[in-house]
């Protein structure tokens, strides 16, 4: 028997993202940029890692690439998703597709070599991820300070997927890295607390450190208040006012592992609604992550 009529596909343990996008009522400034996404499978050219937490469907860079180009996106950041390790060959081969203007966050260990790193800056990587909330949170913090040393002289930024709510303090240590961070899905603050709550307060005194970024994505993960979610306007306008020049805004496609799958379009109609200033929106969809990513 050959290896290809052994090979059976995991079924999806998750939603896929909605079949169509329409495109967002106000139109996005040319350069816009989607900061953050995945793409998965297919699952034969790419295997899971043994702990991966899900089974996505199949969302292709030609999917992807469709949906960008109805938002009006003309550039955008893919991101190592979890379930695939450091085993980054998937994001690898979208952003060398030369299908659009990629760039890319990875995820490495203490086995990615110096060789395969600057493999990566070729290929367009300017960032890496660490998962301070999934398993090995604590193996995965310890390790910031040593990576962050291996990445500084690429100009690399390291990307926080976190929950403040169980790192209270985390602002203290994310301050002595020598490297711009990036937090992401607004660290999971408690919404309900809103701009006074304890977690949120952490992401404004982050604010104050001049290398600290935030991305303006997935309020559906802290939010109940669909589709809209119009309890987290105020925070994305409290980080707005606090780092105008370190904000930026993602899709989140292809939204994996969620309870409420939200439409693109919708959640593209929310930027003119969280940012109404159109120089801000500018700023935060073309001028910050082109600083960040180093699109030319």
């Amino acid at each position: 028997m050959n290896s290809s009529a052994a090979f059976v596909p995991l079924p999806p343990t998750i939603r896929g993202p909605e079949a169509t996008t329409r495109p967002p009522r106000v139109r996005f400034p040319a350069g816009a940029c989607d900061c953050h996404a995945h793409i998965f499978g297919p699952q034969r050219e790419y295997p899971f890692a043994p702990s991966h937490g899900y089974v996505p469907s199949e969302a292709s860079i030609d999917s992807y690439v469709q949906m960008l180009r109805i938002l009006g996106c003309e550039r955008a950041v893919i991101v190592q998703p979890s379930i695939y390790g450091s085993d980054n060959r998937c994001m690898l081969d979208a952003l060398r597709s030369g299908k659009f203007a990629f760039r890319g966050v990875a995820a490495i260990d203490d086995q990615t070599t110096d060789a395969q790193l600057e493999d990566m800056h070729q290929a367009g990587v300017r960032g890496i991820r660490l998962n301070l909330k999934s398993k090995g949170a604590t193996a995965a913090l310890d390790s910031a300070a040593r990576l962050a040393e291996r990445i500084k002289a690429r100009g690399w930024h390291l990307q926080f997927y976190l929950d403040v709510r169980d790192l209270p303090q985390i602002d203290q240590f994310l301050v002595t890295l020598p490297v711009d961070v990036v937090i992401d899905h607004f660290a999971h603050v408690a919404v309900e607390d809103g701009i006074a709550g304890a977690s949120f307060q952490t992401l404004l005194r982050l604010a104050r450190f001049d290398r600290c970024w935030f991305k303006l994505i997935g309020p559906y993960r802290i939010s109940q208040q669909r589709p809209t979610f119009p309890d987290v306007t105020p925070l994305v306008r409290a980080l707005l006012k606090a780092a105008p020049e370190r904000c930026i805004w993602g899709t989140d496609w292809p939204h994996p592992n969620v309870e409420f799958m939200p439409s693109d379009g919708v959640l593209a109609d929310l930027v003119p609604e969280w940012i109404p200033d159109e120089t801000l929106r500018r700023r935060v969809l073309v001028d910050n992550p082109a600083r960040l990513y180093d699109f030319s």
